[in-house]
């Protein structure tokens, strides 16, 4: 069994949804991966939140960002174990993060013995 990232890209970042519809997005979130869980295929994941990231570039420079406002942000990602990449795509294809217009979810294998 290999394991695959399920990372969540979102379309526009700067977007801002109401208490209410964050509280709504995490429960779904949360019920698709206690679905994933409880196959025991779910291996871990975080969010990624916009307000504090650099990017180290060749020679060591030092830059701000991302940012959530700039097009295309990754928010988060999932680790999920499966038996093909079309199992990984079948898990992704449940993400809430679909919801949003543009938003999509990349399925890359980890590289490396599991």
């Amino acid at each position: 069994m290999e394991q695959y990232a399920l990372i969540m890209r979102h379309e526009d970042g700067g977007k801002v949804a109401s208490p209410e519809q964050m509280e709504i997005w995490m429960k779904q979130t949360m019920d698709w991966i206690g679905g994933i869980a409880a196959q025991n295929k779910f291996v871990g994941g975080t969010g990624l939140p916009f307000d504090e990231a650099r990017v180290v570039h060749a020679g060591k420079i030092v830059t701000n960002g991302p940012f959530g406002d700039i097009k295309e942000t990754i928010g988060g990602l999932i680790t999920v174990k499966a038996e093909s990449i079309e199992e990984a795509v079948e898990f992704a294809k449940g993400c809430p993060v679909l919801q949003g217009e543009g938003n999509t979810v990349e399925v890359r294998r980890i590289a490396g013995e599991h």
